[in-house]
């Protein structure tokens, strides 16, 4: 399912949050995910938009 916002909900963030714990990443790895994290959330709108998401379904 690909997502149309941003929001998650808690259960959601916490189950996130909890299957990442522990796991280490250099330096190197830590900035190619962010780079390509800020490149895929500046595709996906703000949920204040809603005449985009209307148009999407």
């Amino acid at each position: 399912m690909k997502r149309i916002t941003r929001q998650r909900t808690e259960e959601t963030k916490q189950k996130i949050s909890e299957a990442l714990k522990g796991k280490a990443k250099t330096e190197r790895h830590r900035k190619a995910i962010s780079i390509a994290l800020k490149r895929y959330w500046a595709t996906i709108p703000n949920d204040n938009n809603k005449d985009y998401i209307d148009n999407l379904k």
